[in-house]
């Protein structure tokens, strides 16, 4: 057994933990501690070095680790630091900059650990990022709030994420990086979410910012309905690796809602797994669940939903209609994210006056939609990038592939 997760388990063991230890700070190099006052404006670089090799993705010239100023996105007014990443393709950038992509990463967990400016990325997101640095696009990658840097990493809330996306793009286009003024957005699951979130937040929060449209995978549209549908699809007696997202989530209300305590909802036997978010990241929290057998029932003595609206509130997005185009990439057979969930946001971006252009991808699941959407989205990227006029579909959108 890991270090880390001893150290949880024993955590666990010796009794209700508090907020602040389910923060999961720590074990990561002194870059991400800034001892400076942190005012003014944000968006400001504060400094920068050098990605060790491991970490440059496949397709870059370079990759640099960045630690800036955002705002704390839960209250909505302090300073706070936020790390990340910015890669540059290969040749010589052309008169204006490389464009510039801002990528939010999905589910990683809410230790500092998990960052992935520092423990890397997947497979899948070095191939996914990799491609669009191949056609010469340049990428900031925010970790989000509190991944990486002290305090906790407020899970799924939509509002920190769009400030630290925003605050990304604003710190390498003001850090003497060659990179254009204008951006689009990318993400997926976690990240498809916080893309969303960053377009909506962006007129109000960075207006300055010449964002020309968003590109999401997976991405999720959170309601107390959508959550009994999920539950509903999901039996409670059968294994299931998704409950490593409960877990994070929890991490999230105890941030909000000092009367939530994890024990409260989850058994004896499963709370050495639920504390571990602090510790593990969530490859290995899902490992951990499918090889302990854990099904709900298992888990939790207790349903936590009537402690979820102020964190649905918080997962949700500011408006729905959104000035600039989005394309939405969803695979048929999503189980993480369901299709159905996805449409749904779509249908009601439209209702908004959203121009969506929205894509089904049968067969593939939550993570096989991100790498197959590229080649329609990069028609899209392409387009926006250049001022041309993007067609949505929202007169004929597709419908969820049958259950």
């Amino acid at each position: 057994m890991r270090l880390f997760a001893v150290l949880a388990l024993a955590a666990a063991l010796a009794g209700p933990a508090s907020a602040s230890s389910l923060q999961g700070d720590g074990g990561v190099p002194d870059f991400y501690a800034w001892s400076g006052k942190v005012k003014g404006k944000p968006g400001k670089l504060l400094r920068q070095e050098p990605l060790a090799p491991a970490l440059v993705l496949d397709g870059a010239a370079s990759g640099a680790r960045i630690l800036y100023t955002s705002t704390e996105g839960l209250g909505g007014k302090d300073r706070v630091v936020v790390s990340g990443a910015v890669f540059l393709p290969k040749g010589e950038a052309p008169k204006g900059g490389w464009p510039l992509l801002a990528w939010a990463h999905g589910t990683v967990g809410v230790a500092d650990i998990c960052a992935p400016s520092f423990a890397g990325r997947s497979p899948r997101d070095k191939t996914y990022l990799g491609y669009w640095l191949s056609k010469g696009y340049a990428v900031v990658a925010s970790d989000y709030q509190g991944l990486g840097v002290p305090g906790g990493h407020p899970y799924l809330a939509t509002r920190p994420a769009a400030y630290s996306m925003l605050d990304s793009v604003r710190a390498v286009q003001k850090g003497g990086f060659p990179v254009s003024r204008k951006v689009v957005l990318i993400g997926q699951s976690q990240g498809g979410g916080a893309a969303v979130a960053t377009a909506a937040y962006a007129p109000s929060y960075a207006p300055e910012l010449d964002i020309r449209g968003t590109v999401a995978t997976g991405t999720p549209y959170f309601s107390p309905e959508a959550q009994a549908a999920l539950q509903a699809a999901r039996p409670r007696d059968a294994v299931d690796p998704t409950l490593g997202y409960n877990f994070l989530i929890h991490s999230l209300l105890e941030q909000i809602d000092p009367g939530f305590r994890v024990e409260d909802y989850v058994t004896d036997a499963a709370l050495p797994l639920a504390r571990s978010v602090a510790t593990t990241c969530f490859g290995e929290l899902a490992g951990a669940v499918v090889r302990g057998g854990w099904t709900f029932n298992r888990a939790y003595k207790a349903d936590p939903a009537d402690r979820m609206l102020p964190a649905y509130a918080l997962m949700g997005y500011p408006t729905l209609k959104i000035p600039t185009p989005v394309f939405m990439g969803t695979g048929g057979a999503d189980r993480d994210v369901p299709p159905g969930m996805q449409l749904s946001l779509a249908a009601d971006a439209c209702k908004a006056g959203t121009v969506i252009q929205s894509h089904v991808y049968p067969g593939l699941d939550h993570s096989g939609a991100v790498n197959g959407s590229t080649r329609e989205s990069s028609a899209f990227v392409e387009a926006v990038f250049a001022g041309k006029p993007v067609a949505g579909n929202c007169k004929s959108l597709p419908t969820p592939p049958p259950a």
